[in-house]
């Protein structure tokens, strides 16, 4: 028996460190490890119960093709050679018919890690295929964020312990980020800090805030501006950081001051009495940290709230005081690693969320599939699904479990898990970075991603000498500025290591300083300052939110923990005018799809508000997402999963 030490490569925000016990080549059990002082030595329910997912009966331990063009979703078991020799033969075929631009690399994060993600991304790169913007998850608020500060980066989770107030704003922290959620409860404990919880919906955060705040969905720009008001009005502004560090702070304020206490009620759906609480406590108890969720911004609302909620330490004079996602504050040269620095070919870039027209129309003739499963994943599901299943797309999966894009593959590849390479990983939140090993050997005829992608090239006779490079090697290169002292060699040999991060008070954008009024918002057709837009809703629609709950990362672990609970809550009042019943099936639909689901009647939504765990199927096989339009934000084109605009009807 032995302990293994490796890192979790799930798309989430903690990234722990992971000790693996493993006999005779088998993992018996997980737990945290204490070494990073940001995940503390405890892990999440997926953490624990990883083992069993590598080992389920969803394992693609083999590859697949499909036995026919009529039977979509039933496949035959194959050699390598000959999926290779197949995949190799249509991609140069789709090449000289219809040219790189009909190739697309759908890729994102399920399996992620620097080699086993980014590398691979080599061959499309070289080929001049079509790539995604990645805009499904965080850009929307990158770009929010950006057109104020540059970047951005912020507050560590350590130095939530030192915060006496700390907001977490659309964040259901103690689920999705337990970590960040364990300081703020040390700092409540040690220094009486006050948690203060922003969201429609009472969510296991708000349970166990001291103040919860229950904006109407859509609302959140002119809480901020309530608040900002009061902040104001009552002498909270650091009027020194404001003329030494920001521009254009006169027209937020002159912004502010028009949110009139009753402006703020009627649109908010909260009382004077409730800003002024939050108020005070900004401007009383200092410091504040600001934790700002990415669900937030998954709305028509979103970015536009997500800018104004930045805006806030600002005023009481906090250099970035607020926390998203540290990702483009490091120093890591990716250009070089997934190779899009290292050819002249520059193929098309398409936006990820309005992504399912483009399939349906047949534009891509070839899809690579990696570590996702957007028929689960993506908005506009219909498109998505009648795209996948055209006679004339040629599609490939290589991923490590049977999903529901599988199901519509020409050809299925097996991957390794992260247990079953090694490779190195970064946090989104934190900064500490150490390998991670492999623990055992692959499953079945599991191959390493890289593999792969070196083997078509080598079959299509591809002489870029980038595209074999040693992944190491590369990678050597692609962290040279990446840590704050030491290099690869040194994580190689098992130390921890710290990730340098861009100083809190630099701040790029055209002023060099925080622009309360961003001199880059005309350059995409929005409003210089934050904007509350007027909230809509048609007759006899509710407004369908949704968010992830801790057994699953996104549509994984249903083989361990069985399908995502296919349930919506609903407010009691609501439930009555439509005689439904705790426990009633019940029809979610709208012009593009409906999914059926069992009702759960509670006072946790407000009015004219549901809630859905994300990415649910249906009761009878429809994905959540079949309702979610495929518009996407002018803001960094993210999604809007959270403005569906449903109908409901009760079904038994």
């Amino acid at each position: 028996m032995k302990v293994v030490k490796t890192v979790c490569h799930r798309d989430c925000p903690d990234t722990c460190f992971i000790d693996v016990t493993v006999k005779d080549g088998k993992i018996l059990s997980t737990r945290g490890n204490g070494e990073n002082p940001a995940t503390q030595g405890f892990i999440c329910p997926r953490g624990i119960g990883d083992p069993k997912r590598v080992y389920s009966r969803k394992r693609i331990l083999h590859p697949y093709i499909r036995k026919s063009a009529e039977n979509a979703g039933k496949f035959s078991k194959a050699t390598w050679e000959r999926a290779l020799s197949l995949i190799t033969d249509k991609l140069k075929d789709t090449l000289e018919r219809h040219g790189p631009e009909s190739v697309l690399i759908y890729d994102y994060p399920g399996n992620q890690g620097f080699l086993a993600w980014q590398f691979p991304r080599r061959l499309w790169f070289a080929l001049g295929a079509t790539t995604t913007d990645y805009s499904l998850c965080s850009n929307s608020g990158h770009a929010a964020i950006g057109l104020h500060y540059g970047l951005t980066y912020g507050i560590q989770p350590e130095e939530l312990q030192e915060m006496d107030v700390i907001t977490f704003w659309g964040n259901n922290a103690k689920v999705s980020s337990p970590h960040q959620w364990s300081f703020a409860s040390k700092a409540r404990k040690n220094r009486e800090a006050i948690i203060v919880d922003v969201d429609p919906r009472k969510s296991p955060t708000s349970e166990a805030a001291d103040i919860w705040l229950n904006p109407r969905p859509g609302s959140d720009v002119a809480l901020a501006y309530g608040i900002a008001r009061y902040i104001i009005l009552n002498r909270g502004v650091d009027r020194k950081f404001i003329d030494e560090w920001t521009d254009g702070y006169e027209n937020f304020e002159k912004e502010a001051l028009s949110w009139t206490p009753n402006r703020v009620e009627q649109v908010t759906g909260l009382s004077w009495n409730q800003i002024e609480t939050a108020g005070d406590l900004y401007i009383n108890k200092r410091p504040a940290a600001f934790m700002i969720g990415l669900g937030l911004q998954k709305s028509c609302q979103g970015t536009e709230a997500v800018r104004a909620i930045s805006l806030l330490p600002a005023l009481l004079g906090y250099h970035r005081g607020f926390h998203y996602s540290d990702s483009n504050g490091r120093f890591v040269d990716w250009a070089y690693l997934c190779g899009s620095s290292l050819t002249q070919k520059k193929g098309k870039v398409v936006n990820q969320v309005s992504i399912g027209p483009r399939l349906e129309s047949g534009e891509f003739k070839f899809v690579f599939v990696l570590g996702s499963n957007p028929a689960v994943t993506l908005p506009d599901q219909t498109s998505v699904r009648k795209g996948l299943s055209r006679d004339d797309v040629f599609v490939v999966v290589h991923d490590t479990h049977w999903s529901e894009t599988t199901y519509f593959a020409d050809i299925n590849l097996p991957a390794a898990t992260y247990y079953e390479k090694t490779d190195v990983n970064f946090s989104d939140h934190h900064l500490y970075s150490r390998l991670s090993n492999k623990v055992i050997e692959p499953l079945g005829e599991s191959r390493h991603e890289i593999k792969v992608m070196q083997e078509i090239a080598s079959r299509l006779k591809l002489s870029e000498s980038w595209l074999y490079e040693d992944p190491w090697q590369a990678l050597g290169i692609a962290l040279k500025e990446a840590f704050t002292e030491k290099s690869l060699a040194d994580i190689l040999n098992g130390e921890v290591l710290k990730l340098k991060l861009r100083p809190n008070n630099e701040y790029q954008t055209q002023s060099g300083k925080i622009e309360f009024s961003s001199s880059r918002s005309f350059e995409i057709g929005v409003q210089e300052i934050p904007v509350q837009t007027e909230l809509k809703m048609d007759g006899g629609r509710y407004l369908l939110l949704n968010s992830s709950i801790p057994n699953y990362t996104h549509s994984q672990f249903t083989d361990v923990y069985g399908p995502i609970p296919q349930i919506v809550w609903i407010n009691k009042e609501d439930a009555g005018k439509s005689k439904i019943h705790d426990g009633n099936e019940v029809l979610l639909y709208n012009e593009l799809g409906e999914v059926r689901v069992k009702a759960i009647v509670n006072e946790k939504v407000s009015k004219g508000v549901l809630w859905a765990p994300r990415p649910l199927t249906g009761l009878e096989g429809s994905p959540l997402n079949v309702l979610a339009p495929g518009t996407p934000q002018i803001i960094g084109g993210g999604p809007k999963f959270n403005s569906i605009k449903v109908k409901i009807r009760k079904l038994t």
